[in-house]
This record gives C-alpha cells, sequence and structure tokens, in this order.
C-alpha cells in the first residue's frame, strides 16, 4: 500500500506557539481538513499522551479524569473528539489551575474539535484565562506551493487533505459526496444535538452552492422549500457554526447611497461546492454557470485564511453599482479593496472606481487567474492569488488566535 502524503499545515508553528505560552490549545475547524494528523505530529513530536474520545476504550479510561490525567501533569495531553465528553471541561480546569500552583503553566492540553460551537460554547465558561484557539482550515494555496497539486486542482477539489490528493478526480467527487451525507445525517445531530430533516438540509446546501456569493435572501430560500424563513435562518447558523459556510458582512460607508444590508454568503470549501452541483472536472467546472462564483469564493477563503489575526472582512455594495468583492480592514487601520475575477487578463469595473472613492482604502488589487503582477490603473495592481495570499501572511503576526 502507498504510504499517505501528508502536506505540511501552516498552522502547526502556531500551535506549537500557543503550547509554549498557554495551559491549553484548542484546535477547531470543520471535519476532514486534518486536525488529527497535525495532532498527531505534534504529539509525536512531544511525547504527549493521545485519546480519541470516538473510542469507547479512550472514554473509559476517563471514567475518572482526575485520576487518569493527573499522571500524565508533566507531559501534553491530546483530546481528540472533544464533543463526545463535554462535562471534561469541569475537570480540565482544576487539572489547569492545580498544574498551576505546582509551576506547570502551559503546554498540558491539546484539545480538538470538529466545529467552533463544540469549544467556543462549552469551553468558554469553564476555561476562561487557560485556552487559546487556532483554526484549521481547508489546504490553501500557500499550503501547496512546491507540491504536486497545482492551483486549479485545489480549486475543483477543494482542500480537505484526503479529496485534494485523491487518485483521480472521481474518486476526490466521491469522497466530497460521501462527507456531504455523512454531515448531514450524523454530524449535524452529534455536533449540535438538533435533528433537522437531511434531505431539506441538502437541498438548501445545494441552493447555497448554485447561489454561490449571492446576498443571502432567506424568504425566497424558505419558499423553495416549504418552510418558514427563521428557519432557513437557523439552518444557515447552523451550517456556519459546523465552519461550512460563510456569511461576509457588507462594509458600512460613511456616504449618501443606499447600500446593501444583508451578508453574501458562500459554501467555505470550493470542491464542497463542486460536489454539491455534480461537477467532476475541470473542464466541466469551466463551462458551468458557477465557475466564476466558484472562483470568486475560492479566492476569499484563501485571503482570510492567510490574513493577520484581528483582520475584519466584508463587502461593498452600493444601489448606483459600486461594488468591492472583498474588503479587508487590517489591524491597524489599514483599509485593502479586492476585486476578483476569473480572466487571465482583468480590467478593474467602473463599480470598482466609484467603490474606491467611497472607502478610499489604502491598497487595491485585483485577483486574477493568472500569476503576473502588474499596474492596471492609478492605485490599482493586477496580482496572482498565491502572491496576495503570501503578502497577507508576511502580515500575520500569530495566526488565528483566540483567548478566552
Amino acid at each position: 500500500m502507498a504510504e499517505r502524503r501528508i502536506l505540511p499545515r501552516r498552522v502547526e508553528r502556531v500551535v506549537n506557539e500557543a503550547l509554549d505560552r498557554q495551559a491549553a490549545v484548542g484546535l477547531i475547524g470543520p471535519r476532514q481538513v486534518g486536525k488529527t494528523t497535525l495532532a498527531w505530529r505534534i504529539a509525536e513530536s512531544r511525547n504527549a499522551v493521545y485519546l480519541d474520545l470516538e473510542s469507547s476504550a479512550d472514554r473509559i479510561k476517563l471514567g475518572d479524569p482526575n485520576l487518569f490525567l493527573g499522571e500524565y501533569e508533566d507531559r501534553l495531553v491530546v483530546l481528540d473528539e472533544i464533543h463526545r465528553a463535554p462535562e471534561l471541561f469541569r475537570d480540565l480546569r482544576g487539572l489547569i489551575d492545580r498544574g498551576r500552583r505546582r509551576g506547570r503553566r502551559h503546554g498540558r492540553f491539546l484539545i480538538l474539535g470538529s466545529a467552533s460551537i463544540d469549544l467556543l460554547r462549552q469551553s468558554g465558561e469553564s476555561l476562561a484565562g487557560r485556552i487559546e484557539y487556532v483554526e484549521l482550515g481547508p489546504v490553501d494555496v500557500l499550503e501547496i506551493a512546491g507540491e504536486a497539486p497545482p492551483q486549479n486542482s485545489l480549486w475543483l477539489r477543494g482542500g480537505l487533505p484526503d479529496s485534494l490528493l485523491a487518485a483521480s478526480d472521481a474518486q476526490s467527487l466521491a469522497l466530497r459526496q460521501s462527507f456531504v451525507r455523512t454531515c448531514l445525517h450524523r454530524d449535524v445531530f452529534d455536533l449540535t444535538g438538533r435533528r433537522v430533516p437531511a434531505e431539506t438540509l441538502e437541498r438548501l446546501w445545494t441552493m447555497l452552492a448554485h447561489g454561490q456569493g449571492t446576498v443571502l435572501n432567506a424568504s425566497k430560500l424558505a419558499a423553495s422549500l416549504a418552510v418558514s424563513a427563521p428557519t432557513v435562518s437557523t439552518w444557515v447558523d447552523l451550517l456556519v457554526d459546523l465552519m461550512l459556510v460563510r456569511r461576509l458582512p457588507p462594509v458600512r460607508a460613511n456616504v449618501a447611497k443606499r447600500l446593501v444590508k444583508s451578508p453574501r454568503v458562500y459554501i467555505r470549501d470550493s470542491g464542497l461546492v463542486h460536489a454539491l452541483l455534480g461537477i467532476a472536472d475541470y473542464n466541466a467546472l469551466a463551462g458551468h454557470p458557477v465557475t466564476g462564483a466558484s472562483w470568486e469564493g475560492f479566492v476569499v477563503e484563501n485571503l482570510l485564511g492567510a490574513a493577520p489575526q484581528g483582520t475584519r472582512a466584508g463587502f461593498y455594495r452600493a444601489r448606483s453599482g459600486a461594488e468591492i468583492d472583498l474588503v479587508l480592514e487590517l489591524p491597524g487601520e489599514e483599509r485593502w479593496a479586492i476585486e476578483i475575477k476569473r480572466a487571465l487578463a482583468p480590467r478593474p469595473s467602473r463599480g470598482l472606481h466609484h467603490a474606491r472613492e467611497d472607502l478610499k482604502p489604502r491598497r487595491t488589487y485585483i485577483v486574477g487567474g493568472g500569476t503576473e503582477r502588474y499596474p492596471v490603473a492609478s492605485g490599482v495592481e493586477v496580482i496572482g492569488l498565491a502572491e496576495l495570499s503570501g503578502l497577507l501572511a508576511d502580515r500575520r503576526c500569530s495566526g488565528h488566535l483566540i483567548s478566552t
């Protein structure tokens, strides 16, 4: 059997730095993005104890958490699938405080959860001041630099490692379609306790894929699904909590114009967009009506994954036609405006020029499908996705960390 390839993840350094200064670190992210693989790498380098809470044998070991974990006060303990045993958080607080009194102030626990709600809601109160969170997203363009998967393969297949590194496009598509079924039929309830009709939720998810990057219209979606608008909003909230969907808010501006006030909605992994729409290969993607919107979502996710901690993101759109696809408010109140086009030689739109007059960004970029960088208008540069991601990564101080 061929050895499984493991792509290097930039966030590994962030996790190790967090472990060196905090008692507990929560590694959060959607299913199958590589959290367990990354945790194993860190565990091996730190001689850690690894417990998988989906394993009944490991859950039995924690029948008396204070007794078992107390034996490993001098070692890192990795707790995978923590949502399976949320009651552990109360015990972890006591163990951390006892360790601090004995001089062990950092590197006690690495906690893995498959969605933001698992950790931020369950552990936020009990581990306040004792934990930092690090988000691991799908593989991005900076992580495939020098590797075999080219950028277009990453766009087509998405950033779930197994899908990206599959032996064929057909195998990749099958893996992603299986992911969708598993998520809808098992994970939604396991991770949230909510029973949502799987077929209806899949229809909603598919409708969001068809409308990738459009302004959320809960009433229109509700009419198609024969449910209420509040129900649709609740289900979208659920997909956001599971880190599968992103709501990109509108940017407010002090201008005398009517602005769009509803968020845009993106399925965060481009490979899942294509799986939901049955797009099997690059040829099918290139000719599909969703191509432009899919590329836009792909660019948005890559740039936000590379952006510095504390970056605020949104879009700008006025009824008059002024529009910017992505507005980044970087730490220090520096504003970047980014227009996204699939063309190899994109040109700035009239709407972009009008929006720049409203927002007055410090930098303006157009991300196209090529790799060259060159000025295209006064104050506007065309740039490749990987290069712009690199510029943002260079400004990142310590990754996506949230202390609580």
